[in-house]
């Protein structure tokens, strides 16, 4: 490892990755510094009795030519390499609820997804297509989401305060519908008088567009990501956990890592999220009112997983996901669960493979749990390379939470016990020790429409030298997050400069343009 870099960025989560290579490309000297065994974040996977399972990215939206995040991966030069697999195109997500036994289709494509849920509610065409021109036209406002030049319209009030769950509720009276339209709520944790309506259209407009999962896992994009970068002269080093900021005279000179290492650098971009990167930097660098905001922006609810390896060819392969509810109210509320209701609402997901057959070998499930649950065991840390047990409460509080999401599972998968090979499972805490969110948050810092302008933070801090990326900085997901480190690198580099380079796609089409 090098004394000195141009830029120092701290965490391989997809925004540290994609601000590496885009400052790599600039000719700068880059180093990425990560805590853990693997890169990536929340693109990392494991294995279990051989068998991968994604730790965060289950589907990935916009991926059709011409599409969003098509564009930008091209840009980023990793479309090549990438094993995907089409979602159903007549239901990449199905919407279901207790005591009912249709399933409420999301279908690829605007005219296609219009169709399917026409067929289930006639009555509801009017609404289910000003619904649908709504999502278009609040995905316009948002240039980089378009790779546009170009801010957000900040003078649109209604952009930042129309509530999602209102709107919603405006267009029908038909409660179902309601339920149907906002029933893939867990993609960005959904609050009834908080979440804001672009939030719900960012978050699902691409997925319409085109609906795919990465095969054998998401972890193939990081090491395309780290292949670039390494071709562009970047360097990674891993097991190297930062723990200290060193600023002198309102900048950053160097970060000091567990093992002893100083690595100094001119520029330092942080993929940590901010509450934790001011901590480790220290308040006393920062305004008083500057760390007090950031400190109250409140985060997404974490989450609970169950990781099921199943037995051969017992289950299905089934090439769409399910988010499924108690009941309509459960769609927006599930995270005020009792401990007698949760889990209130979930999701079902299957890891495709590269010659996916008739069966699947795994089914994740993911629901809602606050982090205070785990509060009895929040002192303890535990990843792969600090191995610690929590202690056999811990794990019995494990096996009661497994058995009541089984149950629950049980409803909508009745023979699925016999299908099972083993049970693995994600906490809050695991989510926390693995990907550095504040206390296990699935989605960063949530936006809130009753005071817009707080969730907003700069990408640029209030150290000359030191900046923000990672999905609190823009939105969560992986469109979310690479255009966060474009955020970022616009700051320094120039936005016209680089989006600019950007809509001209990946080096190689460059390259090819400029001879």
């Amino acid at each position: 490892m090098n004394q000195h870099y141009d830029v120092v960025i701290i965490g391989s989560g997809m925004g540290g990755l994609v601000s590496a290579i885009i400052m790599a490309r600039e000719g700068k000297s880059v180093c990425v510094l990560e805590k853990n065994n693997q890169y990536g974040g929340n693109l990392q996977t494991f294995v279990r009795e051989r068998t991968i399972f994604d730790t965060g990215v289950h589907y990935l939206g916009g991926l059709e030519k011409g599409q969003n995040l098509y564009r930008y991966f091209e840009y980023l030069d990793i479309l090549d390499g990438l094993h995907l697999t089409r979602l159903d195109e007549d239901g990449f997500d199905l919407i279901t609820f207790d005591g009912d036994p249709k399933e409420y289709p999301h279908a690829q494509g605007y005219e296609n997804f219009e169709r399917r849920l026409v067929e289930e509610f006639p009555e509801e065409k009017e609404a289910i297509h000003q619904y649908c021109k709504k999502l278009q036209d609040t995905c316009g406002k948002f240039p980089l989401y378009n790779l546009r030049l170009g801010k957000p319209y900040h003078d649109d009030t209604e952009l930042f305060t129309l509530p999602a769950k209102k709107y919603i509720d405006s267009i029908t009276e038909n409660e179902k519908l309601r339920a149907v339209l906002a029933g893939s709520n867990l993609l960005y944790a959904g609050e009834p008088d908080k979440t804001p309506f672009y939030v719900h259209a960012l978050s699902i407009n691409s997925y319409i567009q085109s609906s795919y999962r990465c095969a054998d896992g998401g972890s193939q994009i990081t090491k395309l990501l780290i292949k670039r970068l390494k071709e562009n002269g970047g360097k990674t080093y891993k097991h190297c956990e930062v723990t200290k900021f060193n600023v002198e005279d309102q900048k950053v000179v160097s970060v000091v890592t567990k093992k002893g290492d100083i690595i100094k650098g001119d520029l330092f971009i942080s993929n940590i999220e901010p509450k934790i990167t001011i901590k480790m930097v220290g308040q006393e660098h920062f305004r008083k009112s500057y760390t007090k905001r950031i400190e109250s922006i409140e985060s997404t609810i974490s989450a609970f997983s169950i990781h099921i390896v199943l037995k051969p060819k017992t289950f299905k392969y089934l090439n769409h996901n399910y988010y499924h509810f108690k009941d309509y109210n459960a769609v927006w509320n599930s995270h005020n669960y009792t401990q007698e209701s949760w889990p209130e609402a979930y999701m079902v997901s299957m890891g495709a493979r590269k010659n996916q057959g008739e069966w699947a070998d795994q089914l994740t499930a993911i629901t809602y749990m606050r982090y205070e649950e785990l509060e009895p065991w929040s002192g303890t840390f535990n990843t792969v390379t600090q191995k610690n047990s929590r202690g056999e409460t811990y794990e019995e509080f494990k096996q009661t939470k497994i058995e009541a999401f089984l149950c629950a599972l049980e409803k909508k998968f009745p023979n699925i016990r016999e299908s099972i090979q083993s049970v693995h499972t994600s906490t809050p805490l695991s989510y926390r020790d693995y990907i550095g969110s504040n206390e296990g948050s699935m989605y960063g810092y949530a936006k809130n429409v009753n005071t817009p302008l707080k969730t907003f933070i700069s990408p640029r801090t209030k150290i000359k030298n030191l900046f923000f990326t990672g999905q609190s900085i823009n939105m969560h997901g992986i469109l979310g997050v690479t255009i966060s480190s474009v955020v970022t690198c616009s700051e320094i580099l120039g936005s016209e400069y680089l989006v600019e380079k950007i809509t001209k796609g990946s080096t190689k089409t460059n390259k090819k343009i400029d001879a």
